[in-house]
């Protein structure tokens, strides 16, 4: 977003309409999973992971929303076990959290300064995305909500 560096991604997912042979997994089987591994922690794509790794019963999974017909996350919202703040803006939240404590100790690191100011835009940006759905109409961004919200 910031820089020219990186282009795009290495691969896309391969296109299917319907779940393999091999993989015979019941649908109310893998949303109990989803649901199982929320409540232990996990994010949604950590839950993806884990089934296409994992699996359930012993099968993989390579496709949530082939088996189920719902992604991930609208199985999570159905079962009241979404998270408070979505995946991106955690991430990117952390992520500052640790570039602002990593600048208290290294004030002349004019690189991550800039890294800092990158993630901090990008952040007010997905807040004014999810403003009103998925975070508080009053919210704004600040260091100390930032860490109030990871921990």
């Amino acid at each position: 977003m910031h820089t020219r560096r990186r282009g795009s991604s290495g691969s896309d997912k391969p296109t299917a309409d319907e779940n393999p042979e091999w993989s015979d997994v019941d649908a109310d089987a893998v949303e109990e999973r989803v649901v199982e591994l929320a409540q232990q922690g996990d994010d949604p794509s950590q839950i993806g992971m884990k089934l296409r790794d994992e699996g359930v019963q012993g099968v993989p999974v390579p496709d949530v929303k082939l088996v189920t017909g719902k992604k991930v996350g609208e199985i999570l919202d159905e079962h009241d076990a979404a998270p408070e703040v979505p995946e991106d803006l955690r991430n990117l939240l952390a992520r500052a959290v640790r570039l602002r404590d990593h600048m208290d100790e290294n004030q002349t690191d004019y690189q991550n300064k800039r890294a800092l100011q990158n993630t901090e835009s990008k952040i007010r940006r997905l807040i004014d995305y999810y403003r009103g759905d998925e975070i508080d109409e009053e919210f704004t961004y600040s260091y100390e909500a930032a860490v109030e919200i990871i921990e």
